[in-house]
């Protein structure tokens, strides 16, 4: 019995490095994808969303989360759909595929890379894996605004780890407001350069403000917590 369990164990280690490899192996090709791809000609796709009609703002939801699933920038989309529908719609349709892509990539950080991450963690990392089980939305958000990786590759990442689905939806969606208004009104005051848009402003204003105070915030509670689990001072 004890045998067949260790057979049974190690068939299973082996499956969660060959499901570890497959989502490296998809990182790089999405990677090297998005690096040798020539730009696309996007000078016909005005008339595709006319012709696509009520259809449209699907259509851009789901087009706009592959292509963060595929680890294209989720600015350049806020940027594009903002030229092509306008500020408030541009960033919603982003917002939308963000929301997806967050999903779809936790989803698949999950399926391919927890077993192998929860069965090497140890220590510090035990500890760092911990942190992700028990975070809540502002961690996410923090997480997000944090210069750390692109939209996509965290999105990979928090799937590998304990943390819960809800949380990491919500933070990634509130993390993605500002930019997402912001890039998509600098997409829309191109394609109409005549019009002055103060969307472009007031959202990148919100956004440094939110970032600032998160980070302070993170930083006071490290420090707090720091503090406390500083030894005491022994009296002479």
């Amino acid at each position: 019995m004890t045998a067949r369990l260790r057979r049974w164990a190690g068939l299973l280690r082996q499956r969660s490095v060959a499901r570890f490899a497959l989502l490296v192996a998809l990182l790089a090709v999405f990677g090297l994808t998005v690096f040798l791809l020539p730009q696309p000609e996007l000078s016909d796709a005005p008339r595709l969303v006319d012709r696509l009609g009520p259809l449209a703002p699907p259509a851009a939801i789901v087009l706009g989360a592959l292509m963060m699933v595929v680890l294209v920038p989720r600015t350049l989309v806020s940027f594009a759909w903002g030229a092509l529908f306008g500020t408030v719609g541009g960033a919603s349709y982003a917002l939308g595929a963000a929301l997806l892509a967050a999903a779809l990539g936790f989803a698949v950080g999950r399926t391919l890379g927890r077993d192998f991450v929860a069965e090497r963690v140890r220590g510090r990392l035990a500890r760092l894996d911990g942190w992700f089980a028990r975070q809540s939305v502002l961690g996410v958000v923090t997480v997000r605004l944090l210069p750390v990786g692109g939209f996509g590759l965290i999105s990979y990442g928090y799937g590998t780890t304990g943390a819960r689905l809800r949380p990491f939806l919500i933070g990634s969606v509130l993390a993605s407001v500002p930019s997402a208004f912001g890039y998509a009104a600098m997409g829309a005051a191109v394609a109409s350069p005549g019009d002055i848009n103060w969307f472009a402003i007031a959202p990148a204003g919100l956004g440094l403000v939110a970032t600032t105070v998160i980070v302070t915030k993170w930083r006071r509670s490290r420090r707090a917590a720091a503090a406390t689990s500083a030894p005491a001072p022994t009296s002479a």
